[in-house]
């Protein structure tokens, strides 16, 4: 695809495929694509560095110490879990405190723990905190700039903390700290109380406003010291509770906790700065290389393995199934409880995708590692060889699907979920015939029924290879076999491995059982990635056809949007739901596929075309944006995987509240007093009479634009072309017999809202004559029944002034205060704002990694085009 900033023509309406079209998607997901790479090199190099440190070691040591550890340990474990992720709750509780928004503690605990326990086990794409937290509060009300500040004071909260708390640790066992990193005990009491200085420093400062490093010289209004002082002791509380779920499970005197507490913190922010999903390798070759000398080997990498199972695996597992029922009960709630349970229904399609992925990866490495002897004897005492070999095979390959699946779950396909489903439960089967792998088999089950119990949150119909996987998916997958590989080396790493061992089938052959499950599942994740990235594109992109237009002009009359209309304009390409009961209208400029509004249709197909519009743009190695979207179901769009930017605000003038009686109208009556003294009358044109009046409003407009030196625009604006004016009403304002201005309306056959279009007029007016012109239409409009009258959007009005607010609200912020030369965005609100309309916030939901910015200046040209440019 071309790399120019403008494209036009069929012929880049046609999106490369094949190595050339692979490279330039890689080129346009560029970032994506890098911080995947360097995961890769990440977990390749820990992983690298995990098989040398534990090359003294073997893989029957590590199972024996798994067998031999204590259950008063793992009940141990459990318990400091639980406290674990009872005291992160409380982060976002603070979060939301600080704000001046303070939740009930119920309210907020569900999302928070779905959150932590998708982000400790994935952290990317939809299955970052982040994403789940928006999907998760948005339905509850907050904003996203409020869930934003969430993520940031959460972000910021733990970093400090687990300074903190590794400082105090350092200072409380330094001499076994300085042993354990071969540093200086100085060095160590250096660094740990430099760290408590920076957090004593911010205990004084709490309460103020201060610059920050890396604000950019702003001041910062900090929380107060009473929530800094327990938001630090929940911070160290929680981290002190996640060491000791790793602390308990290793051997009795390996080290001091308070020695072992700092390590911890390096390990964990290490493992979360590498960008590899769950730390994975990184954190164990981190916490090996510091205590291989301490303790064996063998019984560190078993602590390891535990950890996992509890602090990640469980978590995310009893999460799935919670979230399952909780979604059950939704269908018969109501009241405040039916809203809490939508917003924790709304979390089970990421939950059950991060753990589809680890599910995934459990079975690859169950398949790359031996089987107990005795049961594989008890299995083909009974069982043919050829069976439990397919099996084992088979089980490899399911997991894979399952790791690719996840993706498609976590965007709510319903292919994914029947994928995952078939996957889940064929596994499930195959672990008990290849090995007895009952636990296996249990989680499995536990798996199914979460699926089962929540197939109605997968309504997105959509085939599973239909889905294209992203880098970061990719990179997951990818993560997941090379981890394989190096388990499979490391167990069966003394084996003679050739191709006619690997050709052996013996019950006793574990080795050959295990390469060739292992080659099994990369062969089907790799050929899945290559279908994804080089598979041809279904359909084509190409400008809308007379009768789509028809179509979707039809869909529009049933519908209440009004603006809707400007699909009449023709400028659009379109893409109709399956049943054809819904579209989205859409441009393109520059790699920037751009929908205007909302999808047009009834709300149950908006799931389906926001889909279905982002994969389509993917596939086409473009950007997915919608411009100028409703606050209401910004939950669909955070599914999608988009982001959102306020763009402005739309103001709405409610005409069943509008009256010009009382004392504060007396403006108002004033207005219209002048106006019919002056001899002005204001009338709404059916669209049959409108064509009578064409050629006179034709001369009006062309006077209007010759005086300001201006063109035509489109897309999201409407132009004058005869047979798009002639098929809308028109206000027209006369003074005396001749008409000196007018307002193009759109309006639909639901008659609920009817919103401007063009206004245009001619020059000499009295002062008030637009203002005029508007009460006249909304006292006529209220006449007619009609609820809402859209008067179109403020850009960049309404945005935060707070210091602290995203540099997005600010630098908005800053253009709206100052302005443009060609545009006064302070003076469209004000005249906006005499007729005192509700203000509802719009939005900028643009496809991860994106910079708005950019999409708005393919948005800005996109406008600036006469309408039939767009082909």
């Amino acid at each position: 695809m071309s790399f120019e900033p403008d494209l036009a023509g069929e012929e880049a309406a046609t999106p490369a495929r094949g190595p050339f079209g692979l490279l330039s998607q890689w080129a346009q997901n560029r970032r994506s694509t890098l911080w995947a790479v360097f995961s890769l090199m990440m977990v390749a190099l820990a992983l690298f560095a995990l098989v040398r440190l534990a090359s003294e070691t073997s893989y029957g040591a590590v199972v024996a110490a798994i067998m031999h550890t204590s259950p008063l340990r793992l009940i141990a474990a459990v318990v400091l879990t639980a406290v674990s992720f009872l005291l992160l709750t409380l982060y976002d509780y603070h979060a939301f405190e600080a704000m001046g928004r303070r939740q009930p503690w119920v309210r907020i605990a569900p999302g928070a723990v779905a959150a932590y326990a998708v982000a400790q086990t994935t952290g990317f794409g939809p299955l970052s905190g982040g994403a789940i937290r928006m999907r998760y509060y948005t339905p509850l009300g907050f904003t996203t700039v409020e869930i934003a500040r969430v993520v940031v004071f959460v972000t910021a909260a733990f970093g400090i903390g687990v300074a903190l708390t590794g400082a105090v640790g350092a200072f409380w066992a330094g001499d076994a700290l300085a042993t354990v990193t071969r540093l200086p005990v100085e060095m160590v009491h250096l660094i740990a109380g430099a760290t408590l200085a920076g957090g004593a420093l911010l205990v004084v400062l709490a309460g103020r406003r201060v610059v920050l490093p890396f604000s950019g010289g702003r001041e910062v209004e900090l929380p107060s010291r009473s929530l800094v002082l327990r938001q630090i002791a929940v911070t160290a509380l929680e981290t002190a509770a996640a060491a000791g779920t790793l602390w308990v499970l290793m051997p009795s005197g390996t080290i001091s906790y308070a020695a072992f507490l700092p390590v911890y913190t390096v390990a964990l922010v290490l493992g979360i700065l590498s960008h590899v999903p769950a730390g994975l390798g990184v954190f164990e070759a981190v916490l090996l290389a510091a205590l291989g000398g301490v303790a064996p080997p063998a019984e560190l990498l078993a602590a390891f393995a535990l950890y996992r199972l509890i602090y990640q695996v469980l978590p995310l597992a009893l999460s799935s199934f919670g979230l399952a029922l909780a979604e059950g009960r939704r269908l018969t709630a109501q009241g405040p409880a039916a809203a809490a349970l939508r917003a924790m229904g709304g979390l089970v399609p990421q939950v059950l995708a991060a753990f589809a992925l680890v599910l995934g990866t459990m079975l690859v490495f169950s398949a790359v590692t031996p089987a107990r002897g005795i049961d594989l004897e008890w299995l083909a005492s009974f069982l043919p060889l050829t069976l439990i070999e397919g099996a084992h095979l088979i089980a490899s390959i399911l997991g894979a699907v399952l790791m690719i699946s996840a993706r498609g779950l976590a965007f709510r396909l319903d292919g994914a979920w029947w994928a995952a489903m078939v996957a889940s439960l064929g596994a499930l089967v195959l672990s008990l015939v290849k090995a007895v792998a009952v636990y296996e088999a249990a989680t499995l089950a536990l798996f199914a029924g979460a699926l089962f119990l929540s197939h109605h949150e997968f309504n997105r119909r959509a085939r599973l290879l239909a889905q294209t996987l992203s880098p970061p998916w990719i990179a997951a997958v990818a993560v997941v076999m090379i981890a394989a590989w190096v388990i499979l080396h490391f167990v069966f790493r003394h084996a003679q491995v050739g191709t006619e061992s690997f050709l052996r089938f013996e019950i006793s052959a574990q080795a050959p059982r295990g390469i060739r499950a292992f080659f099994g599942a990369s062969l089907f994740a790799g050929l899945a990635a290559i279908w994804s990235l080089l598979r041809p594109v279904r359909g084509t992109d190409r400008a809308a056809t007379p009768e789509e237009i028809a179509r979707a002009v039809a869909i529009v009359e049933a519908q209440p949007v009004a603006s809707a209309n400007l699909v009449r304009m023709g400028d659009k390409r379109l893409l109709f739901s399956e049943d054809g009961r819904g579209f989205v209208m859409y441009g393109r400029q520059g790699r920037s596929w751009i929908a205007l509004f909302d999808p047009v249709g009834p709300l149950d197909v908006w799931p389906e075309l926001i889909w279905r519009f982002v994969e389509s743009a993917r596939q086409a190695g473009a950007r997915a944006v919608f411009y100028e979207t409703s606050p209401e179901q910004l939950a669909l769009y955070a599914d999608a995987g988009l982001r959102f930017y306020k763009m402005g605000e739309q103001a709405r003038v409610d005409l069943e509240g509008f009256s010009l009686t009382g004392g504060k109208k007396s403006g108002w009556r004033n207005t219209l007093s002048r106006g019919a003294r002056e001899g002005l009358a204001v009338e709404i044109l059916p669209p049959e009479q409108v064509p009578e009046v064409a050629p006179r409003l034709r001369a009006i407009s062309d006077h209007w634009l010759g005086e300001r030196g201006a063109a035509e625009k489109g897309f999201s604006l409407g132009a004058f072309e005869t047979d798009y004016v002639c098929q809308q009403p028109v206000a027209v304002m006369r003074s005396g017999e001749e008409i000196v201005a007018f307002a193009s309306l759109m309006t639909t056959s639901v008659g609920e809202e009817v919103a401007i279009d063009l206004m245009r007029h001619e020059d000499g007016m009295p002062n008030i004559a637009m203002e005029f012109l508007f009460l006249r239409l909304c006292e006529i409009l209220k006449e007619q029944g009609v609820r809402w009258f859209d008067l179109g959007m403020a850009p960049l009005s309404g945005f935060t002034e707070s210091d602290a607010a995203p540099l997005w609200h600010r630098l908005g912020r800053a253009i709206y205060e100052e302005g443009v030369p060609s545009y006064n965005f302070k003076g469209l609100r004000s005249f906006k704002n005499k007729l005192q309309p509700e203000w509802r916030a719009r939005y900028l939901a643009v496809a991860g990694g994106a910079a708005p910015a950019l999409v708005l200046l393919d948005a800005t040209r996109l406008i600036g085009r006469r309408p039939k440019e767009e082909k």
